[in-house]
């Protein structure tokens, strides 16, 4: 991100912009505007050489290290923030449960990046329309859920890549993605800078896991607890034992790929069931630890727990 000397910097220079036009005629020396554009330009292009060298998802992975990340469903940008300042690696804008949308979801971005942490969308479902629009605000990485063979996993995939390698309209002159075409070198990297991330969340998609895990682009699979208990038939009971087989399934096929050689990388959510303690000591690169939503219940109703028998221990009564 640019650093805040930078910023100042565009922000003198924006100044200087309005000196030129509105007080020319004071005792103020404007600048021309061929050597304001000359300086925004500079400035401009520091901005962007800063922004390549933070590292991507893709690459810190690569690299070998675990990521922990949060689940962001209020799509409050003042959440997604304080979320990003605590120390998470990347925060995942939910636009299948979460009620915003991609308004509000551009704003989270913002909050997350700024904060020095990265941003994934989670998209409602397997579309190239809501694949595009997500990708096109500037996103780290991409979720698509229920991702249950490999020809919806390779049509994901299609979905992030311009052609001829995929079927991704192309406005990457005018869009976030590419800082609204600052960025020179967007094309030549924006398959290396975005995380591809498909779930698994039924029992369909385990039986298929290989031919998913298979498909070239896809880099991560994650692991959807929930959904698959539910889909054996065990919505109330996500501990069964025939639940964790089915996962041990999954995971053992991720596992035993190499994502350096076209492999994926094993995520998934911590649960009651399924701590994360658990989740990293069977080898998954990636964990989501909560949501949002879930944490400030949880603050909430100890507060209140807390606060209304302190009035009955002062009252005595």
């Amino acid at each position: 991100m640019p650093t805040r000397g930078l910023l100042n910097r565009i922000t003198l220079l924006s100044v200087s912009f309005i000196s030129v036009n509105a007080f020319s005629s004071s005792s103020l020396t404007p600048i021309s505007f061929r050597t304001l554009r000359s300086l925004l330009s500079v400035a401009m292009s520091s901005a962007t050489s800063s922004i390549q060298t933070k590292k991507s998802l893709k690459s810190r992975l690569r690299e070998g290290e675990n990521l922990y990340g949060l689940f962001l469903l209020s799509l409050s940008p003042e959440i997604a923030e304080i979320a990003a300042f605590s120390g998470y690696d990347f925060i995942i804008i939910d636009l299948e449960h979460g009620a915003g949308d991609i308004r509000e979801a551009i704003n989270c971005i913002r909050a997350i990046e700024a904060a020095g942490c990265s941003a994934v969308v989670r998209v409602p479902d397997i579309t190239q329309a809501w694949a595009k629009k997500a990708l096109d605000l500037g996103t780290a990485g991409i979720m698509f859920p229920m991702v249950e063979n490999g020809r919806s996993a390779s049509d994901a995939v299609s979905f992030c890549r311009y052609r001829p390698d995929g079927v991704r309209g192309c406005a990457y002159t005018v869009v976030r993605d590419s800082k609204f075409g600052f960025d020179e070198a967007y094309l030549a990297n924006y398959i290396d800078n975005l995380l591809v991330m498909c779930q698994i969340e039924s029992e369909e998609g385990v039986k298929n896991v290989n031919e998913i895990v298979a498909v070239d682009g896809m880099d991560c699979v994650m692991m959807g607890p929930r959904d698959l208990s539910a889909s054996l038939g065990l919505l109330h009971d996500p501990g069964n034992p025939k639940v964790k087989s089915t996962m041990w399934t999954a995971e053992t096929a991720v596992l035993a790929s190499d994502p350096v050689k076209g492999g994926a990388y094993l995520a998934g959510m911590a649960t009651a069931q399924d701590t994360a303690a658990d989740l990293w000591s069977r080898g998954y690169h990636i964990v989501l630890g909560s949501a949002d939503v879930s944490l400030f219940k949880k603050a909430a109703v100890d507060d209140v727990k807390a606060n209304k028998k302190s009035v009955v221990d002062v009252k005595g009564v």
